[in-house]
């Protein structure tokens, strides 16, 4: 018979220091896995954030290559008239030059370049129109303009009339063959009308005309007409309309949040209209001009110098552009120890520069001026647009 001790002892279970090895071991297994769970976590949005941040950087530069490829559209039909500066008033009043994109340099708080863009949007195509007749001088809404074709016009347009002279050449007292942009007489805005009841307001086949009124009618003031020089002056007159359709007048920034915004000219008023977020993680956005200095047809220098005159606008041949795209994912180490930088290679001179990567040129993208900065990741995307309704006019 089995002794009722040994029995006991049998039953008793568990002790207490076993119990407490136990735990321990198992409190070490859980936090061993928890410390892998959570490192695979941060792995797993550290690839998710910086995929987003591809996406978003990739889109944002598509966005504004297929912008800038467009831009000059009308604008630039008359390499000529590149430079001037176009007149407007429809309940604001305001200009703009007419080129096809302009660069602010570091034009916000965070050192980012601003891009404006200009086209025309027509429904057809956009054709100069010349001038056949003088009018009113200066020109008003209650004399339509004769053209010698107003293929391509429709009501609600918005033009530009943009004035050309030749002057006379001092050596042989004749005038130069070649038509200029008049720097002393600026261009204007204006929309093109269609009272077809009313012959002298018709639009027809040689007459724009522009009558004044509520709606788009509201852009044509008188106001915007400068007085222009007619024959019989030392130098001739020849102006040519402008067709821009429902115009773009477009800027991009980005904003103070980290979002590449756009914002363009309103049609209603002539005021712009507020910035709407098209991007986000977009920290950083700077651009060049590309310039044939030389009139060989190739780009031979990239600068942010702003042009100010029509022989300089018409070098202008093609943008160099980056943004900055930045993850999303707010990583506790340190991740980024210097700003991105923009490798522009050694082909080309870039103005503002320094020596990277052997012998290529890159610029330091500054990014310090957001909060906690070294703690995300960053990726630079650049492009280099040719202006190809500045090509094919040039």
């Amino acid at each position: 018979m089995q002794d009722p001790r040994r029995r006991a002892n049998l039953q008793a279970g568990f002790t207490l220091i076993e119990l407490m090895v136990g735990m321990v071991v198992g409190l070490l297994a859980v936090l061993v896995i928890t410390q892998v769970l959570a490192l695979a976590e941060g792995k797993k949005r550290t690839v998710s954030m910086g995929s987003d941040a591809q996406i978003n950087g990739a889109l944002a530069l598509f966005t504004l290559q297929r912008d800038i490829a467009q831009a000059g559209y009308g604008a630039a039909a008359i390499p000529e008239a590149l430079g001037c500066t176009a007149k407007y008033q429809a309940g604001t009043s305001g200009t703009f030059t007419l080129a096809p994109v302009i660069i602010n340099q570091n034009g916000q708080a965070n050192g980012s370049d601003t891009l404006t863009i200009l086209q025309a949007n027509t429904t057809n195509f956009s054709a100069p129109m010349a001038l056949t007749e003088d009018t009113a001088n200066p020109p008003t809404s209650a004399t339509p303009f004769k053209v010698t074709s107003s293929l391509g016009a429709a009501a609600g347009n918005l033009m530009v009339l943009v004035p050309l002279t030749r002057v006379p050449n001092s050596a042989q007292g004749v005038l130069t063959p070649a038509w200029t942009m008049d720097g002393t007489v600026p261009c204007s805005v204006f929309s093109v009308t269609d009272d077809a009841a009313v012959t002298t307001t018709a639009l027809t086949a040689t007459q724009v005309p522009h009558v004044n009124g509520a709606g788009m009618r509201a852009w044509n003031q008188d106001s915007v007409f400068p007085a222009i020089k007619v024959e019989g002056n030392p130098s001739v007159l020849k102006s040519v309309l402008l067709n821009m359709g429902s115009m773009v007048l477009r800027t991009y920034s980005v904003s103070a949040a980290g979002n590449l915004q756009g914002t363009d000219l309103s049609l209603t008023d002539g005021s712009m209209l507020p910035a709407a977020d098209l991007y986000p993680q977009i920290v950083k956005m700077q651009a060049f001009y590309g310039k044939d200095t030389d009139g060989d047809g190739k780009v031979d220098a990239y600068n942010k110098t702003a042009p100010t005159s029509n022989a300089e606008w018409k070098q202008v041949k093609t943008l160099r552009i980056a943004i900055v795209a930045r993850s999303g994912q707010f990583e506790k180490e340190e991740v980024t120890a210097t700003a991105p930088q923009w490798d522009l290679g050694s082909t080309i001179a870039v103005t503002g520069t320094a020596t990277c990567n052997g012998s290529s040129a890159c610029l330091s993208l500054d990014v310090s001026a957001l909060a906690d900065w070294k703690h995300y990741r960053y990726k630079v995307y650049d492009t280099i647009v040719p202006l190809r309704n500045v090509l094919w006019h040039s």
